[in-house]
């Protein structure tokens, strides 16, 4: 194929991955930004294809199958309560690749393009730190999400020293890969160091700041595919990665506004209890009430207008369907239901919709937070599911909390207050939350998926 005939379908591809991005931004139009974005990504692979003859096509087919098999079995199997480890993991995979096909393009003896040696050589150094400290960052993120990593640095000035030296020295090493292209053993240098860097710069994040670190993560992978672009001179790369760039970075700063914390904060800080916290007994002592399904049952018999809270409990328990039909209920009985989503409620962005979503749930019952604010003080019950940081009145009121100034869901503000929770343990912040002792509050202990159920076989027998 021409260049010119590949530059306009790579043209074509590029418009169909804007359209895609921009069909994402409501449910009814979703799916068909899915299959714009996907119809582009087909064009892009084809036309690179018939234009690029690096590799045979025996090698690019025995990738497709093993690749897409394994891709097909985790599709089908993963659990939608372990997506927010999936989404970090392709991102650590996108970055992990960009840094191999830029070292691919660097070792080459006689090049795999024709784009200008300065280019190729800064473009190599670059995609090989931001490649590198994507997929060791998002390692670590998997590792954390799925609870097999728990340990976090005692000292923020060492772990901000560490972080500041492997970061200058990875762009001294850049800088050396660029002078001196011939000594390979400074690219593998700069990319092991810059691996360091990821996972110094990702174990002290918190749980609590976990969706924030997947949107960075995911714009750093998009970061490492542009500069890739660059190294082989692909346009279509670049503009591709240029686009998960900035849409991942415009997502981090919508989830740093909703958390009222920079993205310093987050890099740098940790979420946790201080010495001014208050304890568990202090706060719930003598305080906290409890009822059954049934007690709860005769309270939502007389409701008018019900707000669900769903949080991470919820997609533990896999309660979302259960959640629905008794949503569907309520609704039969002329309640009005509406869901409040916290936008950092999970551990992903958008996790609460996804759950709600595979759950049937109509979009138009979904609230954001600044929305629905407002209806707490008219709600008669506000119901929380497995939700507790995004709920905790200390963000609102305690000056010494970890969590002051992050924006909640005034559930306290409802008549009723329901937390189905299994225990008056902590959330990620690690702090303990007054909603749980308030006068208009009561616990429901338990497994998410079966005190909702519970509740709602009870509700039907009224």
């Amino acid at each position: 194929m021409g260049i010119s005939l590949i530059n306009i379908v790579y043209l074509v591809a590029s418009v169909c991955f804007i359209l895609g991005l921009k069909g994402l931004v409501s449910p009814r139009t979703a799916p068909r930004g899915n299959m714009i974005g996907a119809f582009g990504m087909l064009l892009a692979v084809v036309a690179t294809l018939l234009d690029q003859h690096i590799v045979t096509f025996q090698l690019i087919i025995i990738g497709l199958v093993v690749g897409g098999a394994i891709g097909t079995y985790l599709a089908l199997t993963v659990e939608m309560t372990a997506m927010p480890q999936m989404v970090a993991a392709f991102n650590g995979f996108g970055g992990g690749a960009s840094a191999l096909v830029a070292a691919t393009a660097l070792l080459a003896p006689g090049g795999l393009t024709n784009v200008p040696p300065t280019q190729l050589y800064v473009a190599t150094a670059a995609s090989g730190i931001i490649g590198a400290a994507t997929f060791t960052g998002s390692m670590v993120a998997w590792a954390k999400l799925q609870g097999v990593l728990h340990w976090q640095p005692k000292s923020d000035v060492l772990q901000k020293t560490i972080n500041a030296t492997l970061f200058l020295a990875a762009l001294a090493l850049g800088a050396l890969v660029v002078i001196n292209p011939t000594g390979h053993w400074a690219y593998w240098l700069l990319v092991a160091v810059a691996s360091v860097l990821g996972v110094t710069l990702t174990v002290p994040i918190g749980g609590a700041d976990m969706p924030v670190v997947i949107a960075l993560l995911n714009s750093y992978s998009g970061l490492a595919a542009c500069a890739t672009g660059f190294v082989l001179g692909n346009n279509v790369l670049i503009i591709a990665g240029s686009l998960v760039g900035a849409s991942g970075l415009i997502l981090t700063s919508i989830m740093c506004k909703a958390m009222n914390r920079s993205l310093a904060h987050v890099l740098f800080g940790t979420l946790g209890p201080t010495a001014e916290t208050a304890s568990a007994d202090e706060v719930y002592g003598g305080k906290v009430k409890s009822a059954s399904a049934e007690e709860a049952a005769m309270i939502f018999e007389t409701a008018r207008l019900v707000i669900i809270v769903p949080g991470y409990g919820m997609a533990v328990a896999q309660a979302q369907h259960s959640v629905r039909d008794l949503a569907n209920l309520l609704h039969e009985r002329g309640a009005e239901v509406q869901y409040a989503i916290h936008p950092v409620a999970g551990r992903m962005p958008g996790h609460m919709n996804v759950l709600l979503a595979e759950a049937d749930v109509p979009y138009d019952q979904l609230f954001a937070l600044e929305d629905i604010n407002d209806s707490f003080p008219e709600a008669d019950i506000a119901l929380v599911i497995g939700a507790n940081d995004v709920v905790n009145p200390s963000a609102r009121e305690d000056t010494t909390s970890p969590i002051y100034g992050m924006p909640i869901l005034d559930v306290d503000k409802a008549q009723t207050v329901m937390i189905i929770k299994r225990s008056l343990s902590p959330g990620f912040a690690g702090i303990p939350n007054p909603l749980f002792a308030a006068p208009n509050a009561l616990m429901l202990y338990g497994d998410g998926k079966e005190m909702v159920r519970e509740l709602t076989a009870a509700l039907r027998e009224q």
